[in-house]
């Protein structure tokens, strides 16, 4: 659908995208877009890529901290850099694999490290048998 906006001296795109979600429900998105000549496949195409990439940079800033570097050299930076990268890339990898997010399996192994550390104190808070 063809749409104007106050203070905008050009038309848009509006075209209403039906999604059923995991869980069951079904979700709406509304996208616009200023190309006039792009059809409703062609909006919805270059959204889905779009949104990949959204995707990438909040798990690359949240799981992967990223954007969180306490780091002070160049050297030191470049290596939480690519090293930031290589984790993402591995996670892709296992994403693959498990079809969880990445949120997800970051969970899994938080709640893994805390077992093993409780399991630890409980070792070294029971007096060994000598």
């Amino acid at each position: 659908m063809e749409v104007w906006l106050e203070g905008l001296d050009y038309p848009l795109l509006l075209v209403k995208q039906v999604f059923k979600n995991e869980d069951g429900t079904v979700g709406e998105l509304y996208l616009v877009c200023s190309d006039l000549s792009l059809s409703y496949e062609q909006i919805t195409t270059i959204y889905k890529k779009r949104w990949g990439v959204e995707e990438y940079h909040k798990s690359i800033k949240s799981n992967f901290c990223f954007a969180s570097s306490p780091t002070k050299t160049t050297k030191t930076q470049s290596n939480h850099f690519v090293l930031s990268i290589l984790a993402y890339v591995k996670m892709e990898w296992l994403k693959q694999r498990t079809n969880q997010n990445h949120f997800a399996m970051k969970a899994r192994i938080y709640q893994a490290a805390l077992k093993a550390a409780h399991n630890e104190l409980l070792r070294l808070s029971t007096p060994s048998a000598a």
